[in-house]
């Protein structure tokens, strides 16, 4: 029976022919299995998985597999992007249990689902002895084995969450750049060993520490380490970009690298990544002015609409790391080819330029640039690229899985905004605006917002709260550079809902909602994995909102959820990167901008744009026209507090620098409003 083939999961989809006798996730499954009076089978992965793709190939499509599967167990397929709650829970008991973790997971839990043997990946013959085992073990111990599944789950329930402390102080934040220091690598960037992952949180607040501390009057030894801060987050982003780890054609950054130099990566590209990475590299060009920072921010960009926009605006998930069953053959190459492809003359230039040395599999080499071409050879770069790309389009094209997922998509709209505003590219921006659309107006369901959609049709699974956090990031930063309210507005709901539906009654967050399904554990997790934390992203969020309004409820939220980064800073810094990135920008106010003019008078342009190149940590921008409620006049329903009585000046369009709802005196010149902001206002 064709159970998934509804879904709207592209990685259920590709199992939905198996021979394995699959259920989505569901009270269906649950049901059987107490009917059946069986163990649940769960296997939990992700489309962009290749050992999820080979797992599947040498089993879940092999007929004497399945029929093992299906005798013996109720089999659940659950795509981990779309239930990151499920996920969570059992990789908790994974870990546990095998003190290990990664997809595909593999599950064997009681009816009630609780885990009571675990695992990942397994070759077909180990896997089929497996299933002889448990399923012997299931109908031979039973007892024994129900035992250790409510043992497992009431462990696990003991696990008191991260203590919390007070909001971070400067030294926190100081001794967070040390420890980052001690892991940091100064000659190939990153932070410890292979596999090296893209530190894309981490980067974000050294950036911040060294933009709050650089140029102002504080000690030799806090500038010392914020210039430290400076030197390993551009020593990384250097790195990074050159290697093999960001595709030196097409742009866009793949998972992570499997050596310590970012030469061989594990192809998979997800959005998540790249939209993270597209904003931390916007910010360094905007803190440093590096050329590099520039190049890879608007080629990511341009990735992004090119590769991973769908047809209704919103942004796909990932593409796999295998073509033809075999991982990177999409972009990997032999010196032979370049011959072929660019002929006598340019070939050999090539060779030397993309190191074609055979750094990966079966004599191929993934492309990295170590170095610009001479300035002399811009245009014969330009030629090159072009005709690899050429080519390369003529290979098989890696899958998609084009799924939209709010909280990746609330990444984007923040990466894609900024950007755009940073280098005046207007499609960008209207980029972002596209996918914000398509997501208030397919994923809200009243006061609630739902995870994923597909082909223009939402799916069922709630969302959790990385899609409030996210997106509420993703909009506020949308509407600092457009001055549209409605997203405002739809982020001042998100956060209500996080603030009255997540809370831990403790000043941290659940990672679902006090309504969401209820699972052997409710799963919270404050600390950093692949993208920011529920928790961290939150709080980003509720403080910035606070900014623009001056709610004291919203910030007080913001700086319990940020207690955690007190107590992370000095030994697990990698791990609160976002969290430590949001406070910074609270130690530093934020400062909030309030910009006041008619919509397009070049006077307002000039001073929006001055606003939005300030490095300060987490400033947040008001855009409003005189004429509108709140500039000008009391704040009423419709508007933005921050511009609740600031008007024109002189007649003349006009910005004002606050911190904490106090402002100083308006300006009316791009270079007035710099030297405020530099000021630190």
């Amino acid at each position: 029976m064709n159970r998934l083939k509804d879904a709207t999961s592209p990685y259920l989809l590709q199992h939905a022919d198996n021979p394995v006798e699959w259920f989505e996730w569901g009270e269906a499954a649950f049901a059987e299995a107490v009917r059946r009076n069986v163990p649940l089978l769960i296997s939990v992965g992700y489309s962009a998985c290749h050992w999820c793709h080979v797992m599947a190939h040498e089993s879940f499509e092999d007929q004497a597999t399945a029929a093992l599967m299906n005798e013996h167990f109720v089999n659940v397929k659950v795509d981990r992007e779309e239930r990151p709650d499920v996920d969570a829970v059992y990789m908790a008991a994974t870990q546990a249990m095998t003190g290990q973790g990664g997809w595909p997971m593999t599950v064997f839990a009681t009816p009630e689902g609780h885990p009571f043997y675990t695992g990942t990946y397994f070759p077909r013959q180990q896997f089929q002895r497996l299933l002889a085992g448990v399923s012997g073990a299931w109908a031979e111990e039973r007892e024994a084995v129900l035992e250790q599944g409510s043992k497992i789950v009431e462990a696990l329930n003991e696990r008191s969450a991260l203590p919390s402390g007070p909001l971070p102080t400067p030294d926190t934040l100081t001794r967070a750049v040390h420890t980052l220091a001690n892991s940091f690598d100064p000659v190939r960037g990153g932070f410890g060993g292979a596999p090296k992952f893209p530190p894309s949180m981490a980067l974000e607040f050294l950036l911040r520490y060294g933009a709050a501390a650089l140029g102002t009057t504080q000690d030799e030894e806090r500038r010392a380490t914020a210039e430290a801060a400076t030197v390993m987050a551009g020593r990384t982003l250097e790195a990074m970009a050159r290697g093999g780890i960001y595709d030196q054609l097409g742009g866009g950054f793949a998972r992570y690298s499997v050596d310590a130099e970012w030469v061989v990566p594990h192809f998979e590209k997800m959005l998540y990544d790249n939209a993270l990475l597209l904003r931390v590299y916007a910010h360094w060009w905007r803190s440093t002015g590096s050329a590099l920072g520039r190049r890879v921010a608007l080629e990511t960009a341009d990735w992004l609409l090119a590769e991973m926009r769908t047809p209704e605006g919103g942004f796909a998930s990932a593409l796999d790391a295998d073509s033809e069953g075999v991982e990177g053959k999409f972009y990997a190459w032999t010196r032979e080819e370049l011959l072929e492809v660019l002929g006598e003359e340019d070939g050999p230039w090539a060779i030397e330029l993309f190191e074609v040395t055979g750094t990966f599999e079966h004599g191929t080499s993934v492309l990295q640039l170590l170095a610009d071409p001479g300035p002399g050879d811009a245009e014969r770069f330009a030629r090159v690229r072009s005709a690899l790309l050429s080519a390369r389009a003529r290979r098989v094209r890696p899958g998609r899985d084009d799924k939209v997922v709010a909280a990746w998509n609330g990444l984007a709209i923040a990466a894609l905004a900024e950007t755009g505003a940073l280098f005046e590219r207007p499609d960008l921006v209207e980029a972002a605006r596209a996918a914000a659309v398509l997501v208030d107006e397919l994923h809200v369901d009243g006061d609630r917002l739902l995870r994923t959609s597909r082909d223009g049709r939402a799916g069922t699974n709630a969302g959790v709260l990385e899609d409030y956090g996210d997106l509420a990031e993703g909009l506020l930063a949308l509407y600092g550079v457009t001055g549209e309210v409605r997203w405002f507005r739809r982020a001042e709901a998100l956060l209500d809902a996080v603030l009255e539906r997540f809370s831990d009654g403790s000043g941290g967050f659940y990672d679902t909602a006090d309504d969401a399904e209820r699972l052997f554990q409710r799963p919270r997790d404050a600390t950093d994995n692949a993208t920011p934390s529920g928790q961290f992203a939150a709080a980003g969020a509720l403080l910035s909102y606070a900014a623009l309004t001056g709610s004291a409820r919203h910030r007080e939220a913001a700086e319990a959820a940020l207690g955690t980064v007190t107590v992370l800073a000095d030994k697990h810094a990698r791990f609160a990167g976002w969290g430590l990135a949001a406070a910074q920008a609270a130690l530093s106010g934020p400062i909030e901008v309030a910009i006041v003019g008619p919509a397009g008078d070049p006077a307002t342009v000039a001073l929006h744009r001055e606003a939005l190149l300030s490095p300060l940590p987490g400033l947040v921008l008001a855009l409003g026209e005189p004429d509108s409620a709140g500039a000008g006049s009391d704040a009423g329903a419709g508007e933005v507090p921050l511009l609740a009585g600031r008007g024109l000046v002189g007649g003349e369009p006009a910005a004002y620098v606050c911190r904490g709802f106090t402002c100083r005196m308006p300006v009316t010149t791009p270079a007035a409003l710099r030297a405020e902001l530099t000021g630190g206002a």
